[in-house]
């Protein structure tokens, strides 16, 4: 075991924080090393969160989407992998994989997966955050609100694959909400509206629709309201872009390693430019209000305005919370809020998807001994994660909670190559990358487009 942790380890287990891609592949590396382990899981079942966004496929296919450690596991038990060439939904991802590796982790012997159970503080046992003696002997301390109410777990190492998708940013440019977005939120959808869905598609058929993101999620937005036109001629689109020009928003096409997420760049530039979207570019949002006729007139820190608005689309990104984290030790990037040691290398400005370095336990942990920050947690406000990279993290991370430290070290993945990321740098440059919200690995875009694995929150 690694030195901190050697008082403590054998009594209390890892507890690991979230039972979506993530969190579940960290319990899989677990088990296989015979680690005991808890996971606890906010929602109600497993990938709560991805559920959210079932009517979603990947960029990725089946081949980069189940983690080593919980395939052998699963395959042990009979199980067999859909086919790997193709694109799974969310719902598929879930129902084909999550649900029935959470399943197994539960069955394990000194595993559990407890559900409905939100994680409100993490701490140190009988030390507050100013402590300092003996704090590296004792175990955390896990608050949690559960099922029977509020409880005290203790664990001898967390592991907090929270994610980011209960977080979205907001439509305001300061980074807090707009004057009047919060009044008019009955107006205003955060994430990816199913227009598969006939009661969906009605909210918008025929209305002007503001679009708010520039990365994969708004341009599946934008395909899908393009073609929701095509029925409902009316349906217009007003795409609000912080940046001076659309630049490289439309990534690598052709050129894109993730074949469907060129497809989707290919695609968005097709709809962006067929007549039914009006690109409204230096559109920094700083309010939102109702005319007369209940319409909405969106007003940007320069003055200008988009009015007769009926419903905004909000698809700008996500962010951790570190709320719980408070009586913890932590080091982060200021700007990104990602473990500070990582963020040189997943900078947007800087790095895409596919050319972030394979990493793992020394770049995630942190001041706090037994602390780890996995998945998109990790990556903060960066746009840049795919699955395959919280694979490798926790592969690593759970090596070195076992003191195996030469596994921990090794690196076992390869990444494709892919198109640009999303960033936030150069503020006014007419080609820059754009707000950092969305991002070419970010948020579910709307069938039928894909989105890159990863940015799935728990």
């Amino acid at each position: 075991m690694v030195p901190e942790l050697e008082e403590y380890v054998v009594p209390h287990p890892v507890i690991i924080i979230g039972a979506g891609p993530i969190g579940l592949a960290a319990a899989a590396h677990a088990a296989e090393r015979g680690l005991d382990f808890l996971v606890l899981e906010a929602g109600p079942d497993a990938g709560a969160a991805v559920g959210e966004w079932a009517h979603v496929r990947l960029f990725s296919s089946w081949s980069e989407l189940i983690d080593p450690a919980a395939r052998r596991l699963l395959e042990a038990t009979g199980w067999a992998a859909p086919d790997e060439a193709t694109y799974p939904t969310g719902h598929d991802w879930r129902s084909a994989y999550l649900k029935p590796l959470a399943d197994l982790l539960d069955a394990t012997r000194g595993g559990a997966v407890r559900y409905g159970s939100r994680v409100v503080g993490v701490g140190r046992s009988g030390r507050d955050l100013m402590v300092d003696p003996g704090r590296d002997d004792v175990p955390f301390a896990v608050h949690v609100d559960g099922p029977s109410g509020p409880e005290r777990l203790l664990g001898s190492a967390v592991v907090d694959a929270s994610g980011t998708w209960t977080r979205p940013n907001p439509l305001g440019a300061d980074g807090y909400a707009a004057l009047g977005e919060t009044e008019h939120a009955d107006r205003i959808t955060y994430g990816i509206p199913d227009l598969r869905d006939p009661a969906v598609a009605e909210t918008y058929a025929g209305k002007h629709v503001a679009v708010a993101g520039r990365g994969a999620s708004a341009q599946g937005v934008l395909i899908g309201l393009a073609r929701l036109a095509e029925a409902h001629p009316d349906t217009h689109v007003s795409w609000l872009l912080r940046r001076p020009s659309v630049g490289d928003a439309f990534g690598g096409g052709d050129n894109d390693q993730l074949e469907q997420r060129g497809k989707l760049g290919q695609d968005a530039r097709a709809a962006a430019t067929g007549g039914r979207v009006t690109q409204v570019t230096h559109f920094r949002t700083e309010s939102v209000a109702a005319g007369a006729d209940g319409r909405l007139t969106l007003t940007s820190i320069d003055g200008q305005q988009v009015s007769e608005v009926d419903e905004v689309i909000v698809v700008t990104g996500f962010r951790p919370d570190f709320g719980f984290l408070t009586e913890v030790r932590l080091d982060l990037d200021p700007a990104l809020g990602a473990a500070r040691v990582l963020a040189e290398q997943i900078h947007p400005d800087h790095h895409s998807c596919g050319d972030v370095a394979p990493h793992g336990h020394r770049e995630l942990a942190q001041p706090e001994a037994g602390l780890y920050l996995v998945g998109m947690k990790s990556y903060g406000r960066a746009p840049s994660f795919l699955a395959m990279t919280g694979f490798e993290q926790v592969r690593s991370v759970i090596a070195a909670l076992d003191g195996d430290l030469e596994a921990a070290g090794r690196v076992e993945l390869v990444l494709p190559e892919t198109g640009v990321c999303n960033g936030a740098g150069a503020f006014d440059a007419p080609d820059a990358v754009s707000d950092a919200g969305g991002g070419c690995c970010g948020a579910p875009a709307a069938e039928p487009q894909l989105v890159t694995l990863g940015r799935t929150g728990r």
